[in-house]
């Protein structure tokens, strides 16, 4: 796929020159955020695991311990995040999400429902070899009920075999789904094709033949709170995951006091991928832009540098 992010790796990239610049900006008294946040922002994941390689080499230290010891609040928590390969960062998300104060269902729900099943396999195996812990123990250990079992099915999804497609036609062709929304059979049904975007969207528009309501109208009424939120992450998911991105930075961000953490998360973890497309699926859903919504909402270094991330406005 294409990368359809903001962050490109660099050309004419020298690590040991990066590290340099960021070994100087660090140096004596004061620092200047403002050299950190342009280098930072202006380099992929793979070229800032090199600039911590090469700055480990060259003066005996770990980046990340004087990023951390340099800077400070939602701005370090930013460039230590930018610093960090993206499956380590899922990781350490989930286990926080889980193992901090009360279970942050959010993070749950938002991480295990955008990626792919291949992207899971690898956070379930990268998990285990960095807490020795099992991540599936973990989630139900700390989550009950139908949402839990459908956290369960998310995570076995790499495990289970594929699912042909006749069977997903023949199924809404019968009105499967009809059959169970009612039965809350239907949760897990809808989960465990959660990979399979193209056949599930054929699903949904079945399902909105055979019983006049968009599923998401369905999940609202049959459903409430985590269990209803995950389904809809899901469902919004195999629609269109920049869409889904495009509303969750939307509602980080609206009202009073800013969701620092939920817009840090997904600023990150998508200025690779594809944070072109969510710019241009909030300019459609929302009367302004991502840019412009940023801007007026945070302020300092860590605007600057959410702004290089977002890496242009389309008001």
């Amino acid at each position: 796929m294409a990368n359809r992010g903001t962050v490109k790796p660099s050309a004419n990239f020298s690590a040991s020159a990066d590290a340099e610049v960021l070994h100087k900006a660090m140096k004596g008294l004061g620092t200047d955020e403002d050299a950190i946040l342009q280098l930072v922002t202006a380099r992929s994941n793979a070229q800032r695991q090199e600039i911590k390689a090469s700055f480990k080499t060259l003066y005996g230290k770990d980046l990340i311990d004087d990023l951390k010891g340099e800077l400070g609040g939602k701005f370090e928590t930013l460039i230590v995040a930018l610093m960090t390969p993206p499956i380590t960062y899922d990781v350490t998300s989930l286990r926080n999400a889980i193992k901090g104060a009360g279970t942050d269902e959010k993070v749950l729900v938002e991480i295990l429902a955008s990626r792919t099943s291949q992207q899971v396999k690898q956070i379930v195996a990268a998990y285990k070899q960095e807490y020795d812990d099992d991540l599936e123990k973990d989630i139900t250990g700390d989550t009950s009920g139908h949402f839990q079992r459908l956290l369960v099915i998310l995570l076995q999804a790499n495990r289970q075999t594929g699912i042909q497609a006749e069977s997903i036609e023949s199924d809404a062709q019968v009105g499967f789904l009809k059959y169970l929304i009612p039965h809350h059979q239907w949760l897990l049904f809808l989960v465990s094709r959660h990979d399979h975007h193209m056949r599930l969207v054929r699903l949904f528009d079945a399902y909105m033949k055979l019983s006049g309501y968009e599923i998401e109208e369905s999940i609202k009424r049959e459903t409430s709170g985590n269990l209803k939120d995950l389904l809809l992450a899901v469902v919004k998911c195999a629609r269109s995951v920049p869409a889904y991105f495009a509303e969750t930075l939307y509602y980080a961000m609206k009202g009073a006091g800013t969701d620092d953490n939920t817009l840090i998360r997904v600023m990150v973890t998508r200025s690779e991928v594809d944070l072109l497309d969510i710019r241009a699926q909030f300019r459609r859903l929302f009367a302004c832009s991502l840019h412009s919504m940023i801007k007026g909402d945070a302020g300092g270094d860590y605007r600057k540098a959410l702004l290089a991330l977002c890496g242009g406005d389309d008001a």
